[in-house]
């Protein structure tokens, strides 16, 4: 149990971090969602906790974000 609880909470502070970085970069959810080759709704929708991205999606977004 203790072990669910520690990935739920990594993937909960990931889509925290996302918004966190992007609004550091000065970047719209559209031009972040077009740096990655995304929508906007997806990008809100991972930064409201509704969607968790594909690892391709993760991985860009991480790569774009530093």
């Amino acid at each position: 149990m203790q072990s669910w609880l520690y990935i739920f909470n990594k993937e909960v502070a990931i889509k925290t971090r996302i918004r966190e970085l992007r609004k550091q970069h000065k970047l719209t959810q559209e031009e972040l969602a077009l740096e990655v080759g995304t929508t906007r709704q997806t990008i809100t929708s991972i930064e409201v906790e509704k969607y968790t991205a594909s690892l391709v999606l993760a991985y860009k977004i991480a790569r774009f974000l530093g």
